[in-house]
């Protein structure tokens, strides 16, 4: 029986439902992608958002939301070969009970469509249907054909820019596949994070995660804490007043005191030519990201352009 039981979260009680509805164990690459599927028949708001990854679509949520519940004695996850893991439920649930009519729907849809698919016969339908998912692939020249590769490369072509540019993004709001999606699409090279310290409550944007999930598609992450602001600098912001204040003062002492670490970011971006300052605030009145590229910007014998990725 599951142990520490607590309130199940709406998406944990989806991924029961579907294993259960799929009476057998699932891969670990199999349920990504039945779960991919799954959402594209999903009315209204998404349970799990994807990136295009190693083996195609993939959700860190619903990978850390498996860890769960296996955590929770729902689940056992048994490690097989070819960097793949199978999942197999330890109790018989009767989680699709507790889901909406649609969702219902959907998953039935699923198991019939789908249900008796290989892992690799799924794979390759996902890349099919949605090439974007097959853009970062390390797997995908084996499961298509010539054609089909061809509109993966055109599709990952489409996002590709030669033009030098310096961008800004917090991830508050984000979920960290929106997230590194909008990097993706905006041809991001290198994400510079300017927080003092990289740790965070959001699932997916401490350090470690941030940094694996980056180099998984591609992307290279730096950390550069020269360039923050003290936690205890932040308390007692309640107006954009407070804001202009802290950030006027930072640009005064911290940010000159530390221009060393602002050169080494301007010496990333000649280089790199695409990089991207993240911190936490969506609005970028309301972060010191914004002063960093101000600075980036003045400096001189600028090649880049200017770009702030709002959500």
């Amino acid at each position: 029986m599951p142990k520490n039981i607590q309130v199940m979260y709406y998406r944990r009680k989806i991924i029961l439902a579907l294993l259960e509805a799929l009476g057998k164990d699932v891969s670990a690459k199999s349920m990504q992608k039945y779960l991919f599927l799954f959402t594209r028949k999903q009315v209204g708001e998404k349970a799990f958002d994807f990136v295009p990854y190693k083996y195609g679509c993939f959700s860190f949520q619903a990978n850390q939301d498996l860890l769960a519940l296996s955590k929770q004695g729902y689940l056992d996850i048994e490690k097989i070969e070819r960097k793949d893991s199978l999942y197999h439920p330890l109790y018989e649930t009767h989680f699709i009970g507790d889901l909406d009519m649609f969702d219902t729907q959907a998953i039935h849809e699923v198991c019939k469509l789908y249900g008796n698919m290989s892992q690799n016969e799924l794979i390759a339908y996902t890349y099919r249907t949605n090439p974007f998912t097959a853009i970062n692939s390390t797997i995908a020249q084996y499961l298509l054909t010539k054609e089909e590769m061809g509109k993966v490369r055109e599709c990952r072509e489409r996002y590709k820019h030669s033009s030098s540019v310096l961008m800004t993004i917090g991830y508050e709001g984000f979920t960290l596949e929106k997230y590194l999606k909008q990097l993706i699409c905006n041809d991001i090279r290198v994400l510079c994070d300017v927080r003092k310290n990289a740790f965070s409550m959001k699932y997916g944007f401490s350090k470690g995660i941030l940094q694996k999930a980056c180099e998984g598609i591609g992307i290279k992450y730096i950390h550069v804490p020269a360039l923050g602001i003290e936690s205890e600098n932040r308390k007692a912001l309640n107006t954009q007043e407070d804001y202009d204040r802290l950030f006027e003062e930072y640009e005064q002492t911290s940010l000159k005191q530390n221009w060393g670490a602002l050169l080494y970011v301007r010496s990333v971006l000649d280089e790199e030519k695409r990089v991207c300052l993240t911190c936490f605030e969506k609005d970028p009145r309301q972060c010191h990201r914004t002063r960093v590229a101000k600075a980036l910007m003045e400096l001189p014998n600028v090649t880049y352009d200017f770009q702030e990725i709002l959500l």
